[in-house]
C-alpha cells in the first residue's frame, strides 16, 4: 500500500492528504506565489482548497506566519477566485 503524503493547513490546522490542498510558496528570491505542482523551491505552506481557509488564513495572518513575510491582497484574491466555483 503507498503512503498517502499528508500536510497541515496553515489556517484549520487540519492534517489532509496533500492532493486536497495547495501551496502558496515563499521563493529565494523573496516573491510570493501560488504552487500547483507543490514542486517550487522556496518556502512553502499548505491551504485547504476552501473559501473559508482562505478567509481565516487572511484574517488570522496565517500565512505570513508561516512564509515569515507579508503576504499581497492579489494572492487572496487569487485563491478566493480558484476556490468560488470548487
Amino acid at each position: 500500500m503507498k503512503k498517502i503524503p499528508m500536510r497541515k493547513c496553515v489556517a484549520t490546522n487540519e492534517s489532509l492528504p496533500k492532493k486536497e490542498l495547495i501551496r502558496i510558496v515563499r521563493t529565494p528570491e523573496g516573491t510570493i506565489e501560488i504552487d500547483e505542482t507543490g514542486k517550487r523551491n522556496g518556502r512553502g505552506a499548505y491551504l485547504k482548497r476552501s473559501v473559508e481557509a482562505v478567509e481565516i488564513a487572511k484574517k488570522r495572518k496565517a500565512l505570513s506566519r508561516s512564509l515569515e513575510c507579508p503576504i499581497p491582497d492579489e494572492i487572496f484574491e487569487e485563491l478566493r477566485k480558484r476556490f468560488d466555483h470548487e
